[in-house]
């Protein structure tokens, strides 16, 4: 795919979208005890990911620059994950970086599934 400005202003606009509903979740989820936003956007993340993929198989490439890339490139926090299990772990908290690390890891792709089986029953 080449760069454009078009391109370029579809992830541009993808991605706004994509933080900023990442940044309402933040606001609306209690993180304080453990980090909760972080995993409901990426299990949010990873099964609409999924069931737009399965469910509309011929998306054009310019949606896909829009949605997949910018909206929930922006969206999904897997970096902020590891972050989390990070600093989970070197604070001591053992048990909940291994939590973490199975909720995200294992839900998420539970979710992908989901979303997958989602899309194709809406296929029919």
């Amino acid at each position: 795919m080449d760069i454009t400005l078009t391109n370029i202003l579809l992830v541009a606009a993808g991605g706004a979208i994509g933080a900023v509903l990442r940044f309402s979740v933040g606001q609306i989820v209690d993180s304080s005890q453990f980090p909760w936003a972080t995993f409901t956007v990426n299990i949010i993340g990873s099964f609409l990911l999924s069931l737009l993929t399965f469910a509309i198989p011929g998306i054009s490439a310019e949606t896909k620059l829009f949605l997949f890339t910018g909206l929930f490139g922006a969206f999904t926090t897997m970096s902020t994950f590891t972050l989390d299990t990070t600093k989970l772990f070197f604070d001591g908290q053992m048990v909940n970086a291994c939590v973490n690390v199975f909720l995200n890891a294992g839900l998420c792709i539970f979710g992908a599934v989901m979303g997958r089986y989602a899309g194709l029953f809406i296929l029919g």
